[in-house]
């Protein structure tokens, strides 16, 4: 075998695992996004479609379906320009940037702390709430839509921007790192039919902002005082308030701690079978 027989081998294995690993990630990432699941099925459709006009010889459909495969791949980048800009996005940060701060034991706590004060005085208030904590995925996109605050994180500051009287009590919040960055936040609404009709928008944008990003969503419902978590699209519904501060301690954890800590158990494992 000659060096360039080689090379060309070994270019064909780089061509085949960038493209796997491109399928991978668009395969992880829509996941959760129902509006990108959708989209999908709807082109798995349009190919099974496609396949049987073919072999039944249907002129008429295939040729509408030429069309819409030659016009389609235009189509859907104008009408799912968003979501293909979040998915670039989660690309260009993900794994890569990372998140802009991560938080040491002592700022997690802190930030758990104040979280769960406002969210109990909230509940047993029954004043409405949606708090959003951005983790890898960046929320830039609402916070430049929304108002700057920029704040240390404080039960009272919480608390005080969804009393009913202020302007931006309808909105969420949203924190980075170990601040308050914005409030007012407007966020998707989830399309997702599985959803019950009894949850209200701000439970609805909760699960939309988590189907888009990897954020931790935290709704306080004004009609029960009800806690309720959305993560990865996924709704944890009237939580308790010991449940909801594990589930931010276990959420909040970094991913490198989680690791570690693996590894000390496997270690201390392997030191109780030695012994």
């Amino acid at each position: 075998m000659t060096i360039d027989s080689i090379l060309v081998i070994l270019q064909k294995v780089i061509d085949i695992s960038l493209v796997w690993v491109i399928v991978y990630f668009i395969l992880k990432n829509i996941r959760n996004n129902v509006k990108m699941i959708l989209l999908f099925k709807g082109v798995a459709i349009i190919l099974i479609v496609k396949v049987l006009s073919d072999v039944l010889n249907l002129t008429t459909i295939g040729l509408l379906l030429e069309y819409v495969i030659m016009w389609g791949p235009l189509a859907l980048v104008i009408i799912f320009q968003p979501e293909i800009r979040n998915m670039l996005e989660h690309l260009g940060r993900k794994q890569i940037l990372g998140r802009h701060k991560v938080l040491t034991l002592d700022e997690r706590e802190k930030l758990v702390y104040e979280v769960i004060n406002a969210v109990d005085y909230l509940r047993k208030s029954r004043i409405g709430a949606l708090i959003v904590i951005e983790r890898d995925i960046s929320l830039n996109e609402y916070i430049e839509r929304s108002k700057p605050i920029y704040g240390d994180i404080s039960s009272e500051l919480l608390i005080s921007i969804f009393f009913p009287r202020n302007p931006l009590h309808d909105g969420g919040v949203i924190i980075e790192g170990n601040k308050i960055t914005s409030a007012g936040a407007v966020f998707p609404i989830s399309i997702n039919s599985k959803i019950s009709k009894k949850l209200g928008t701000r439970h609805r944008a909760a699960i939309g902002i988590s189907e888009e990003s990897d954020a931790i969503a935290i709704v306080v419902s004004e009609e029960t005082g009800k806690i309720s978590i959305a993560i990865g699209g996924n709704l944890n519904y009237n939580l308790s308030l010991d449940d909801a501060r594990m589930i931010l301690v276990e959420e909040l954890k970094p991913k490198r701690e989680v690791l570690l800590d693996d590894e000390f158990e496997d270690e201390e494992g392997d030191n109780n079978e030695s012994a």
